[in-house]
Formats: C-alpha cells, sequence, structure tokens
C-alpha cells in the first residue's frame, strides 16, 4: 500500500497567519509515514525555513489544484470563491453547513468534481466534543479588540475609527497593549469596563475571560446560553490583593434580550451556534440613552447565518477595518467587531495548540474508512450534500 500524501495548502485569505499543520507537526507525521506536501506560504507565520528539517517537501504555492486526485488537501479557511469543481479530499473550515450566505455553491463545487469535504468544524470524539478548535484563541483575541475599541472611543473623536490591527508575536505583547489601552479608557472614563461574556464555559469563553483577567478587567459577567435560557453568574476580581479572588453572588435563569448586555461596556459572544435561540440583544433594546455598551465584539461570528443572535449588523469586519458602527436611535456609539479569524491575531500560538490537538485524527487519515472521527465527518458531507438544491 502506497503512503498517503497530505498536500498542506497556503492561506490566501488575508492576514491570514495560521496553518493547519505546523512545523512539528509535520514531522510527526513523516514520521508516521506520510508524505507531507507544503506549499510555500508567504503569509503564514511559520517561514519555510522551519519545515526544512521535518522532512516535508516544499512545493509551488496554489500548487494542490493540479497534484493526483488522491492526494488529501489540508487547509485552514475557505477557498477563494472560484467555480471549477473540486476533486480532491479537502480537511478544512468550509463555513457552509449551516445555512451561511452561499453554501450551496461552496458543496456544489464537490458534488460536481467528485470530491469530499471533511469539515474541521464538525469533527468530534466520542463524547460530542470537537477535537480541535481555535476557540481560546479566538475568544482571547476577540475580547483583547473589544477592549481596546472600548479605549479608543473614550480617546479620540468620533470622526476616528478604531485603526487597523496586525498579528502578534505572542500574547504577552498583546496583553502589554490592552493593559496601556484599558488604563487609557479608565482614566478618561473614571473606572473600568465590565464585560459580559456569553458562552463563558466553553474554549472560547474561557480565552475571553483569561484575556479580561490578564488585562486587569475590574468585573466580568460570565454566562451561558441554550434554547431556551440564559445563565448569569456574576464574577468580580478583588482589586486590592495581587492574587485572583472569585465569588459567586448570583446565579439566574430568563428569557433575553437581556438587559446586562445594555447595562455592560464590552459585550463578548462566544456560544456556538447549532440551532435557532432567542436573540440576545435587538435595535430597540438597545436604543436607550442609559445603554453603556459601547461595544460588541461578536466572536462566534455568525454573521449570515439566518438564525444570528445578535442581529444589529450584516457585514464581516476584518483585521484591516475592525469595527462597524451600529445605527440606534438613541445612545451613545456602538460598534461591532465580526472578525471570522481572530485567532490570527496570535498565529503562532493558535496554530501550535490547534495543530497539536488534531493530531491523533491526523493520524488516522490513511485508514479514515474505518476511523470514527472520519467516517462521521464524510456521512455529515453526503448527508449535506443531499440537501443541496436540485
Amino acid at each position: 500500500m502506497s503512503p498517503t500524501t497530505l498536500h498542506v495548502r497556503a492561506e490566501t485569505k488575508p492576514l491570514e497567519h495560521r496553518t493547519a499543520i505546523t512545523p512539528t507537526i509535520a514531522k510527526k507525521l513523516v514520521d508516521a509515514g506520510y508524505i507531507v506536501n507544503v506549499e510555500k506560504a508567504p503569509l503564514s507565520i511559520f517561514p519555510d525555513s522551519e519545515y526544512e528539517s521535518t522532512g516535508a517537501s516544499l512545493v509551488p504555492t496554489g500548487s494542490w489544484e493540479d497534484v493526483p486526485s488522491d492526494h488529501l488537501i489540508v487547509g485552514l479557511k475557505e477557498l477563494p470563491e472560484e467555480d471549477f469543481a473540486l476533486k480532491h479530499t479537502h480537511v478544512q473550515f468550509a463555513h457552509c453547513y449551516k445555512g451561511q450566505a452561499g453554501w450551496d455553491k461552496v458543496l456544489g463545487r464537490f458534488h460536481r468534481g467528485g470530491g469530499t469535504l471533511l469539515d474541521l468544524e464538525f469533527l468530534e470524539d466520542e463524547h460530542g466534543r470537537r477535537v480541535a478548535a481555535f476557540g481560546y484563541h479566538a475568544g482571547f483575541a476577540g475580547a483583547a479588540l473589544a477592549l481596546e475599541a472600548w479605549a479608543w472611543q473614550l480617546t479620540h473623536p468620533a470622526s476616528e475609527p478604531f485603526p487597523s490591527v496586525s498579528s502578534y508575536e505572542n500574547e504577552d505583547l498583546l496583553i502589554a497593549d490592552v493593559r496601556k489601552a484599558v488604563e487609557q479608557g479608565r482614566a478618561k472614563a473614571g473606572h473600568l469596563p465590565s464585560v459580559l461574556v456569553i458562552g463563558a464555559l466553553g474554549r472560547c469563553g474561557r480565552g475571553a475571560v483569561d484575556l479580561c483577567v490578564r488585562a486587569g478587567v475590574e468585573a466580568i459577567i460570565v454566562s451561558r446560553a441554550d434554547d431556551k435560557h440564559l445563565y448569569i453568574t456574576l464574577q468580580r476580581r478583588s482589586l486590592t490583593s495581587s492574587t485572583q479572588k472569585w465569588d459567586l453572588p448570583e446565579t439566574s435563569a430568563k428569557p433575553g434580550p437581556y438587559p446586562e448586555i445594555t447595562s455592560s461596556s464590552v459585550f463578548v459572544n462566544c456560544i456556538y451556534l447549532s440551532a435557532a435561540i432567542p436573540p440576545f440583544c435587538s435595535p430597540a433594546s438597545l436604543s436607550t440613552p442609559s445603554r453603556e455598551l459601547r461595544v460588541v465584539c461578536d466572536v462566534s461570528c455568525d454573521t449570515t447565518n439566518p438564525h444570528n443572535p445578535i442581529p444589529i449588523y450584516d457585514i464581516n469586519t476584518t483585521f484591516e477595518k475592525p469595527t462597524v458602527p451600529v445605527k440606534l436611535d438613541e445612545g451613545g456609539p456602538l460598534e461591532v467587531i465580526s472578525i471570522d479569524h481572530l485567532p490570527s491575531l496570535l498565529p503562532r500560538e493558535a496554530s501550535e495548540a490547534f495543530s497539536a490537538a488534531l493530531l491523533p485524527s491526523l493520524l488516522g487519515l490513511k485508514e479514515r474508512g474505518s476511523v470514527r472521527v472520519w467516517q462521521q465527518a464524510e456521512k455529515l458531507f453526503r448527508e449535506k450534500v443531499g440537501t443541496l438544491p436540485k
């Protein structure tokens, strides 16, 4: 039996510096008997030279289109919007299984070419938990930008939008910038921001909470949601102690929209949307002169999902233009951050964590027909293809 070939596709999305297979993981795959071809990737945080000693082969950028159909194409973000049929098996995030705009065009390319999509978002272990996710770093980065945007509003005129951002080499450099911004905002406002995190018990929410703690934010309202209720737990950190001490003064359950969003300085949405739920907020609920809310970071970024629980914006923002203003009848300024690749703010750390978590599944690709996680992924693909318009 000939070795299985993995072709690591170069990312083309602007400012996407992550990779699904880091040099460390490429070496482990080569040692396990895989042939690993890595496209030269000008955007990647990992220079080509880091792959040279792994046993992987460097190949031209974009060469995946012309390789034999039995090569498995591994990438992260969705493919560029083209129309040619896809003949390969692709392992990637495709964002087309939840009714997103253009889902049928994306799936149709695989159907027409005889290819297969093994969507990274839906790789689950035997307990239904995702085997690998960028959630932690998405929440971490989203909360960081939200706090910086809050401070920017306070320290700059409305005519100056929040500026473009670029990736950081490590978390400590990002934290230093966030702490500086928060202190500038506190000096102007006279208080630190309060932050509401919905979905804080998952990977993404934990990242958002950790960022807030490390940035020295005074209060974090931690919560989770299901299809009927929002559960709110107020956690307040002592500012008089050098250690972090947490208490739980109240827990409540109630339907939305939620006034806690309106009364917070920053709202970070970290839920994983799998079904229709009542909206967390609306233009009507936010149109009040007493609103404290100034920044919403929708880390979940279900912008085109018909069940988006934050129906106050309709476009994805970018690292170049991180925020979009929300038009409301009353209240002060409100901006949304809806960047769909937030972990690329910390591309090296995010990639290393994701790739390491994905490795056990990648090692099973050579026998994917009998490995549960890949069987399940292909079964889901077939089911979704079956819903394509005739």
